[in-house]
């Protein structure tokens, strides 16, 4: 787990390089770390990797080269970094008609602290939403809520060691469950120490 500093990351100059050749690069990372839960949940499990490039991101689109703009993203998105024994993660509710989402929207207030993983042998961490502000109000919900799943030391041994882990919504409205898929565990797991 590394710690992104202002020297750690790249120039304006140097990003603006590399970034369309590391695209596909990104895109798969981000697709490996991508866990769909039905047809219009996704939750996309941060990293390091992850959060660097959207702070690079950032720096870029808004032309941030000033040490105290830099310093400023960073304390933004750095939160959103696994410490090791969690998993943090943006999801998306999905509704491409604007009508329908408007509609589920407000079906699905408080769908973000019903979502929850359990680990093979352990009960279900439910997450923890929206640490830094509310996102919702008393007629909708918002389409990104951020998620930190807490482990406890026998849970993340139990990942580690291969145990199956599921990720699911208990919602009254979006009732979904899953098994993650080998490959993005495998991903997962390497957050948690």
């Amino acid at each position: 787990m590394t710690t992104i500093t202002r020297d750690s990351l790249m120039t304006l100059e140097a990003y603006a390089k590399i970034r369309k050749s590391d695209k596909p690069l990104v895109i798969a990372h981000r697709h490996l770390r991508t866990v769909h839960l039905g047809d219009h949940v996704s939750v996309q499990f941060e990293d390091e990797q992850t959060i660097r490039r959207q702070i690079q991101e950032m720096l870029h689109i808004e032309k941030i080269f000033d040490e105290e703009g830099i310093q400023g993203e960073i304390e933004a998105y750095a939160p959103l970094i696994p410490d090791g024994q969690n998993w943090k993660a943006t999801m998306l509710i999905e509704y491409p008609d604007v009508h329908e989402r408007k509609r589920e929207l407000s079906r699905l207030i408080g769908i973000e602290d019903r979502m929850f993983v359990e680990v093979e042998g352990h009960g279900r961490a439910y997450a923890i939403a929206d640490e830094d502000l509310d996102r919702e109000n008393d007629e909708k919900t918002s389409a990104v809520h951020f998620l930190r799943f807490e482990f406890t030391r026998p849970m993340v041994d139990a990942v580690r060691a291969g145990a199956e882990v599921k990720l699911g919504c208990d919602h009254r409205n979006y009732p979904a469950h899953l098994s993650i898929a080998p490959d993005t565990l495998a991903s997962l797991a390497g957050d948690l120490r």
